[in-house]
């Protein structure tokens, strides 16, 4: 591993991106309107907005990266770049990160953004306070990002990496407990939302909202969503066929 090739690959994704307006629109503009439109949707029950909102930033963020890197990197594949950067003397794990790095400054970026406007235009009161909101929202970027890496292996055409959606992504918003208490589900239904990482994503954000201080089972969250994050990168690494 190279941190001048991480870095140097991690640059060039960002200088690209740059002279992509959809995609930065996509990336700070969509998350701040869909949380204000949520607002709205609930204008008669404001609690229940405010009891939802910091959770949001803990699938938002999530879903945006996994279609932007996904899209993006099958971008890469499609057109040759990645066929000509795997004969150049840099390493799957230097390509991985870097391209996680990249993202994953992006998704800060909009967790930054989405977290502003959610405490201070929308006024939805998070007794964690700001940091640990910008730290749930940029941990469930960080998972994206990494879905989104493993997954582009899979893919042929950018049709199939939105379609890789259903797949990875709806079912753990079904049953997160965004929308339903989990303990409320089936056994099942249960015992599978344990082992899907954007359940902690959303625990996490739960515990930002009603605790202010730093819990234990905080603390546990980020760290499984961040680990689930390093081992799905490690996996896509290994997905990656170097070309001679």
């Amino acid at each position: 591993m190279s941190v001048t090739k991480t870095f140097a690959t991690s640059r060039r994704v960002l200088r690209q991106l740059s002279h992509d307006p959809r995609t930065v629109a996509m990336l700070f503009i969509v998350p701040p309107v869909l949380l204000t439109i949520m607002k709205y949707v609930f204008d008669g029950v404001p609690k229940v907005f405010d009891g939802i909102a910091p959770m949001l930033l803990g699938t938002f963020p999530m879903v945006m990266m996994f279609l932007i890197t996904s899209i993006g990197t099958l971008r890469e594949r499609t057109s040759g770049t990645l066929d000509r950067l795997m004969t150049m003397p840099i390493s799957k794990l230097d390509f991985m990160l870097g391209y996680a790095i990249a993202f994953s400054l992006l998704g800060f970026l909009q967790a930054l953004v989405s977290s502003f406007v959610m405490i201070h235009f929308l006024g939805v009161d998070v007794a964690g306070g700001e940091l640990a909101t910008i730290v749930g929202a940029v941990s469930a970027a960080f998972l994206g990002t990494a879905l989104g890496l493993f997954t582009s292996a899979f893919a042929r055409s950018e049709f199939q990496a939105v379609q890789f959606m259903p797949a990875f992504i709806f079912p753990q918003l079904l049953i997160c407990g965004l929308f339903i208490a989990r303990d409320q589900m089936a056994q099942p239904l249960q015992w599978l939302a344990n082992v899907m990482p954007l359940t902690y994503s959303v625990d996490a954000l739960q515990q930002i909202t009603h605790h202010s201080s730093w819990t234990s089972d905080l603390t546990r969250d980020l760290i499984v969503v961040v680990a689930v994050g390093i081992g799905v990168l490690i996996l896509g690494s290994v997905t990656i066929r170097r070309q001679e």
